[in-house]
């Protein structure tokens, strides 16, 4: 695979070209840009998927959705349905998406909107949820016809975007001078007790611009995992045979946290969607043990698998440092912002 990638680097600079004379265009305004009065917000990153978005937009949603209402906005990536969906009390997971039904089941204080043409999915918003006053869009950093009022990139600890590639040869979806369109960039998944010198030498290598901000979060666990009805403290999993089971991009930590000796993992592509011929092979391995999942594959899951057998964990974004100054940065945004719409 390795190989395959170097042999394909030709491809990976004629990509890197192809995206930056777009995203060049955009900027002289060749191609229609437009903004909102209200506040948007995008989170994004630079590569193919795996930066923590959805913990980093559910922190955001927590931060502003108990002094204004928002809306999130998201693509709907393989979901059944097309054009512009919002979300309501009869909306199914295929309808929308797994991300977003994510963030309708644990929100109920938010406007949740699919549409892969933003600007569309942003007017249709305002045109239905008139009293709305932030849109945060999910994974819009290349969706260009948008002219945001504040970006935020991830990219991980392991795999910073300064050390990768261009696609096929990497994982970046643009070069890498993309992120100097961000506000904020978000070094997610970092170790715990990542220490301040280790911080600045991130942040050098990240080039950023001035004006630019950096934070480091890391990937919070629960103690506790749930099933449609009932909980158990993941230390005493370690007393139990279960298996474990993702389909979201880079596992790793999610496996890493909970696995023993005894414990099979099962690996799926992100966004996967399960057929019977998996669920089959998901209940034989578990042989009718308990079976953990992430919490976006639990909304795929939990109408396939007993429910007495399916638990899902929990995570969230935490920050290392500094997680008074990004409120801030946020809340100062969306309320100046709001003030003069």
């Amino acid at each position: 695979m390795q190989i395959l990638r170097i042999i394909l680097f030709p491809f990976s600079i004629l990509y890197g070209i192809i995206t930056d004379i777009r995203n060049w265009f955009y900027k002289i305004n060749l191609f229609k840009r437009t903004s909102f009065s209200i506040p948007t917000i995008v989170v994004g990153n630079l590569s193919v998927g795996g930066t923590g978005k959805t913990p980093m937009v559910e922190y955001i949603i927590r931060l502003i959705s108990t002094q204004y209402n928002i809306a999130t906005l998201s693509r709907g990536y393989k979901r059944k349905s097309e054009g512009f969906k919002m979300a309501d009390n009869t909306t199914k997971m295929e309808d929308i998406g797994d991300e977003p039904f994510q963030y309708h089941t644990k929100f109920s204080n938010i406007s949740v909107a699919v549409d892969s043409k933003r600007v569309n999915g942003i007017q249709q918003i305002l045109k239905e949820k008139p009293l709305t006053q932030a849109v945060v869009l999910d994974d819009a950093f290349q969706h260009l016809p948008v002219k945001a009022g504040l970006y935020i990139l991830l990219t991980t600890y392991n795999e910073p975007y300064y050390n990768d590639y261009m696609l096929p040869t990497g994982n970046l979806r643009e070069t890498r001078k993309g992120a100097k369109r961000a506000d904020i960039v978000i070094v997610t998944k970092c170790p715990k007790g990542l220490s301040k010198e280790n911080q600045r030498d991130i942040t050098k290598k990240l080039n950023l611009k001035t004006g630019q901000l950096s934070f480091f979060t890391y990937i919070d666990f629960s103690n506790i995992a749930y099933s449609k009805t009932a909980s158990i403290d993941v230390d005493k999993l370690e007393e139990e045979t279960f298996i474990l089971v993702a389909g979201i991009a880079k596992p790793e930590s999610f496996f890493n946290h909970l696995k023993n000796e005894k414990t099979q993992c099962l690996t799926y592509p992100d966004h996967h969607n399960f057929t019977s011929t998996d669920i089959k092979l998901i209940l034989s391995k578990a042989k009718g043990n308990k079976i953990i999942t992430t919490e976006k594959d639990y909304v795929r899951l939990k109408d396939l698998i007993p429910s007495d057998q399916l638990y899902y964990l929990p995570i969230q974004t935490s920050f290392i440092n500094d997680k008074e100054e990004f409120d801030l940065k946020l809340l100062n945004y969306v309320g100046a912002s709001t003030r003069n719409s």
